[in-house]
């Protein structure tokens, strides 16, 4: 499947939903949301993954990219992952520096 984003920016928060396999061939375009939602300065980056089937290296040094840019203020949301692309994060140890929840939660992630 076919690697796709869509970013929205929701209450103050970039709302990033991703779909299909984030390798090393697009994850400059995964880092360009990354790159809008900073410029954007919101409070919290919601990944919704529930439809991300594997996620590279590539893809998770965008990740990193996202938390040294945004800084410590910024929560950074994983949202319905599945099993490979989680084994992906904790391999890593970055699972320490995300929140992890199954379904969107407005309330918590926006604030309301």
């Amino acid at each position: 499947m076919a690697f796709k984003s869509v970013f929205e920016i929701v209450n103050g928060v970039a709302k990033i939903t991703l779909s299909g396999e984030l390798d090393a061939a697009v994850a400059p375009a995964f880092r360009i949301d990354i790159e809008k939602a900073a410029a954007a300065k919101v409070k919290a980056v919601a990944l919704v993954m529930k439809d991300l089937e594997y996620m590279a290296s590539a893809g998770l040094r965008a990740l990193v990219f996202a938390k040294q840019k945004m800084g410590t203020q910024v929560e950074i949301y994983m949202i319905g992952l599945q099993e490979t692309v989680m084994e992906t994060i904790t391999m890593t140890g970055f699972q320490n520096s995300v929140t992890f929840l199954d379904e969107y939660e407005a309330a918590r992630i926006e604030g309301a």
